[in-house]
């Protein structure tokens, strides 16, 4: 077990007031400032004098109200700079695959659509053909629908179009769904915040997908869990659907995504 190392106080203390005016998301003034720290104003205004001299805090003269520095930017960009999405979820996916007991894999977009590219074996490996390198279907699958439902439309058409079982425009043709059904589908994931097959395209299988978002609100990857249906917990609001959304949105923050997607959770 490691020590608890010495820190320094102050730098601890200080770090709280740019959260609180990171949190704000706007200029605000010294009073409030100090009430989000829950400190004496008096003990607040000497960090944010320090804070303006090292440009990680900057003052508007008119208003007499404090915002976020040059330096808190420079420092913020660097970092976005440094994060990788699959570097993120790699341990995030194994965490969940031993919390809900499932499969788990991370998705992203490929030259030829949603691609997995990592893969969490259950404890009893489920017997499907899936393997690092699988394009997922845009129609068929969670994770296909995902990516359709929150990627423009002009980068998935290509792929869209190029789907031996894709949507069809005309009169209904088998197994393919209808674009009118098709769009339905999609409005729905964006809505719920998550996306969910029962027993399709594998037979007794189960899944839902929820989506990973970058800095800026753009789909980064997309989560799958997946498991027998007969074990398989695929309710909307069910345990797997809110361990899932918590851990995308865990992944997200970390990010840099600031908003939730559209919805507060999976919806019932």
């Amino acid at each position: 077990m490691e020590k608890n190392r010495r820190g320094i106080q102050s730098v601890e203390l200080g770090s709280q007031v740019l959260q609180a005016l990171a949190q704000f998301g706007r200029p605000a003034g010294l009073t409030e400032l100090a009430q989000a720290c829950d400190m004496p104003p008096g003990k607040v205004h000497p960090y944010l004098v320090s804070f303006m001299k090292v440009g990680f805090v900057a003052r508007d003269p008119a208003s007499s109200l404090y915002e976020l520095g040059h330096l808190a930017l420079e420092l913020g960009l660097a970092k976005l700079h440094q994060l990788n999405p699959v570097r993120e979820a790699s341990q995030a996916i194994a965490d969940l695959a031993s919390a809900t007991g499932h499969g788990t894999g991370l998705v992203v977009w490929g030259n030829l659509g949603p691609t997995l590219i990592r893969l969490e074996e259950p404890a009893h490996p489920l017997h499907v053909n899936l393997r690092i390198g699988t394009v997922m279907s845009l129609v068929h699958t969670a994770t296909g629908r995902l990516f359709a439902a929150y990627l423009p439309a002009k980068v998935v058409s290509r792929v869209l179009e190029a789907d031996p079982m894709g949507v069809h425009f005309g009169a209904r043709h088998q197994n393919r769904p209808a674009q009118s059904d098709y769009e339905r589908q999609l409005a729905e994931i964006r809505s719920r915040g998550i996306s969910r097959t029962l027993g399709s395209p594998i037979p007794g299988i189960d899944a839902f997908c929820a989506p990973v978002f970058d800095s800026m609100g753009h789909i980064a990857a997309g989560l799958l869990v997946m498991g027998p249906s007969a074990t398989f917990d695929s309710a909307w609001d069910g345990e797997i659907a809110r361990q899932l959304h918590t851990c995308a949105t865990g992944i997200s923050r970390r990010l840099g995504y600031a908003e939730l997607p559209a919805t507060q959770g999976p919806a019932t």
